[in-house]
């Protein structure tokens, strides 16, 4: 077992260490691929984007979503996540997004969101593996050169193993360069224990590289699945929300929390970076998913952790919730 700190190959390309930023559904745009980076991140994926979006040329989709800022490519490559259901839009989208500048293409088959599932597109594949592959297949030809990759889950309900099962005929059939596995399955979601086993299972089996991901909300957690399933690398994914720092424990650049200045700073830096990209008003709709996350790395007192998360949602601007944070994080642990 290789140390998390060392580069892995993913294709041709060489990604400097195994722990990675997972796709975030909503989440994962330049900036917090940026701070995932800055904090040590081997590698990031993009937010999952429409292969329809890509092929009408979606503004928003085409100018936001597939925005990559050169600051992220000093920390290693960068994918953009695709979903669809339609292989020749997958090949196009596919093309389109390695031609603006992506390093590496992921397919999202996982995704248990119904309003995805009704399309067909996300874990919804995993009942119709011949289309799965086809759709992986047509990744690889619009790709040409660039590593296409494919985020799995375990399955559609508990005990089933058909996302095991599909990973094989990827590599084989598709010729995709690494597996994403979940190992939960659709219907639990984020909820219950990770089937590390299956995922060890699968990482034998594998002709190619296995990422996990699921289950690794600290440092001891995924160190603990990274031993147990001999996976290649890990992908954050929750954990990693409001604790960017979280990739520097893992391979060995950190060893205490931040301070809460650090924690301070950093919110700030990603509430500039959202109203230099959506403007101030929308910046301040969106980053209140943020708040709740970087509030956890406060350890206030639980009385104290809820009235300020309903102060700094309930502030007319970001910068007023800004404020009532940089007060609080001044509040000793447990006041």
């Amino acid at each position: 077992m290789q140390p998390l700190g060392e580069p892995f190959k993913l294709g041709p390309l060489t990604v400097p260490n195994r722990v990675l930023l997972a796709p975030l559904a909503g989440i994962g745009n330049w900036f917090v691929r940026l701070q995932a980076k800055r904090y040590g991140a081997g590698m990031a994926f993009s937010e999952m984007v429409s292969t329809h979006a890509i092929h009408h040329r979606n503004r928003r989709t085409c100018e936001e979503m597939l925005y990559i800022d050169a600051r992220e490519r000093a920390g290693g490559p960068v994918a953009i996540q695709l979903f669809g259901e339609d292989p020749g839009l997958m090949r196009e989208a596919a093309a389109y997004v390695i031609a603006s500048g992506a390093d590496a293409v992921d397919i999202n088959m996982g995704c248990p969101v119904p309003k995805v599932r009704r399309t067909g597109a996300g874990v919804q594949l995993l009942a119709q593996p011949d289309l799965a592959v086809a759709l992986a297949r047509g990744a690889v030809e619009g790709a040409g050169a660039a590593p296409v990759t494919v985020k799995l889950r375990s399955g559609l309900r508990a005990g089933d193993d058909s996302g095991a099962q599909l990973a094989l005929r990827l590599v084989d059939e598709a010729g995709v360069a690494a597996i994403s596995f979940h190992p939960r399955s659709a219907a639990v979601q984020h909820k219950g224990v990770p089937d590390y086993d299956l995922a060890a299972r699968l990482a034998r089996e594998l002709p190619a590289p296995l990422i996990l991901t699921g289950g690794m909300s600290d440092a001891a957690a995924a160190r603990d699945a990274y031993e147990r399933t001999g996976a290649a690398a890990l992908m954050l994914a929750r954990g990693a929300l409001g604790n960017p720092w979280l990739f520097q424990e893992l391979v060995g650049e950190r060893d205490a929390p931040p301070p809460t200045a650090e924690v301070v700073g950093e919110l700030c830096w990603t509430a500039d970076a959202a109203a230099a990209t959506m403007g101030t008003e929308r910046a301040s709709r969106y980053l209140r998913k943020f708040y709740p996350w970087f509030v956890d790395r406060l350890e206030l007192h639980g009385a104290a952790a809820k009235a300020l998360q309903r102060e700094m949602q309930a502030a007319p601007t970001s910068e007023d919730a800004l404020a009532a944070f940089a007060h609080a994080a001044a509040i000793p642990a447990g006041a």
